[in-house]
């Protein structure tokens, strides 16, 4: 489809031309697989797969119409030719040598890549001890106060605006999982976010003073971890006054994934949940970071929201109620990227009799993050040529824990998120929304 701008339902889409940089806090494996990844497609060594954008029909009509075009054919996306990387680490490692340290992709596919991933050094990043305490390293921002550090990053985004060449940016969080915190004072406004940027109020992490400077520069952001960021009143505040779009929060990889396959399956059927278990073996730098209890108590959050609200057992309380949910998360150094998720679910069915279900998931966590990583960089850049601004609900299809509008309940049930998502592409390009109903083929 044409890239120029489009007039449908009064839904305007400015075109994507020019570069779009992707910029990025924490080069580590999600981060360097991602790019890996992008640069291996563009030169025709590799398919995009688990990428909706690339790969994914979306249907307009009717069934019978046969329309189904590519997701990227339908709307106006940013080409991968278009896109530019850059980011910021707590060490000194170019993409090619953090990719070669975390151990996701072969030595040999790497070398193919080591050209544009070597070019990739990391910028001086914002870094708290206090809210990520089982790593450190040295190339860190040094400044009098958070505002300065603030500051500094603007000046990076700017920089590398200019160096090379973008007409847009995006940013996508894939730093580690900061501890648990709940929203402070702080928070509560710009005035009182600013007012703790400049005293260094403990209550502001790292990743909310990233998401400071990327919407003070008109760049949207999204937050790829569970740690408390863009939800927060401030920086929504913030993000609806400068028209910027956000999401977040919590890439949904593995275990969790699984969940929201399941669980919404399970309750279609009516068939009731006693308890489930789910424990994960972990062994990179993710998993590291986790075994710390304020970082792990992030995380737990998010995974344990899911079937709560997926389930509703306020309506369907005999099935649901006594759920017994438990979520293990242990760092396992000798699987690496490669984790292993097991889920016991004890399930009972027609007149209460029980049954079981187990699920082991062998999966390869960076290698499921990396195409959301694209998906989300895309998606966000045509929101902001769209207009929309604030949160991103549409984009809960993505994430363990979405962002939501207060007095909702998160969308967890993905069949339904993904509706959610086509039916917005579907609404920017002024084409009807498919409801499923199916009446009009048999009147």
């Amino acid at each position: 489809m044409a890239q120029n701008s489009v007039q449908k339902d009064n839904v305007q889409i400015a075109p994507a031309s020019g570069k779009l940089g992707v910029l990025i806090p924490g080069l580590g494996a999600v981060s360097t697989t991602f790019i890996a990844g992008v640069e291996a497609v563009k030169r025709g060594l590799a398919l995009p797969v688990g990428s909706l954008t690339q790969l994914s029909t979306i249907r307009l009509g009717k069934r019978t119409d046969n329309r189904s075009p590519m997701i990227k054919d339908f709307v106006p996306l940013a080409k991968l030719e278009d896109l530019v990387f850059g980011g910021w680490d707590i060490f000194e490692d170019t993409a090619y040598e953090s990719a070669l340290n975390a151990g996701v992709l072969e030595k040999t596919q790497l070398a193919e890549l080591k050209e544009p991933l070597t070019a990739i050094r990391p910028m001086k990043a914002v870094f708290d001890q206090e809210y990520v305490k089982r790593i450190n390293g040295p190339n860190v921002k040094k400044a009098a106060n958070n505002m300065e550090k603030a500051q500094m990053l603007i000046e990076d985004i700017e920089r590398f605006r200019k160096e090379n060449n973008c007409a847009r940016l995006v940013m996508v969080w894939c730093g580690s999982t900061e501890v648990f915190h709940r929203p402070a004072p702080c928070h509560q406004n710009l005035a009182a976010f600013e007012a703790g940027l400049l005293n260094n109020d403990p209550e502001i992490a790292p990743s909310q003073i990233y998401a400071y400077a990327a919407l003070m520069c008109g760049v949207p952001y999204a937050n790829g971890a569970p740690n408390l960021t863009t939800d927060t009143p401030a920086l929504l505040d913030l993000a609806r006054d400068r028209h910027m779009p956000v999401c977040g929060k919590d890439f949904k990889t593995g275990q969790t994934f699984m969940k929201t396959l399941i669980a919404p399956g399970l309750k279609a059927r009516m068939l009731g949940i006693a308890g489930w278990y789910s424990t994960n073996i972990l062994g990179n730098r993710d998993g590291e970071v986790l075994e710390d209890p304020g970082s792990f108590k992030s995380k737990e959050e998010t995974k344990l929201s899911v079937l709560d609200q997926i389930l509703q057992p306020t309506l369907y309380p005999d099935l649901y109620k006594d759920l017994h949910h438990v979520v293990r998360i242990n760092y396992y150094k000798p699987r690496g990227d490669q984790k292993e998720g097991w889920d016991n679910i004890d399930i009972f069915g027609w007149l209460g009799y029980p049954m079981q279900i187990k699920v082991n998931f062998l999966c390869r966590d960076s290698i499921l993050a990396a195409p959301i990583v694209l998906d989300l960089a895309l998606l966000m850049d045509l929101a902001q040529r769209t207009g929309m601004r604030g949160i991103q609900e549409w984009l809960s299809f993505y994430f363990k824990a979405p962002m939501h509008a207060p007095g909702l309940y998160p969308e967890h049930d993905i069949f339904i998120q993904l509706m959610k998502l086509k039916n917005t592409l579907r609404w920017m390009r002024g084409e009807d929304l498919i409801t499923h109903l199916g009446l009009e083929y048999y009147d």
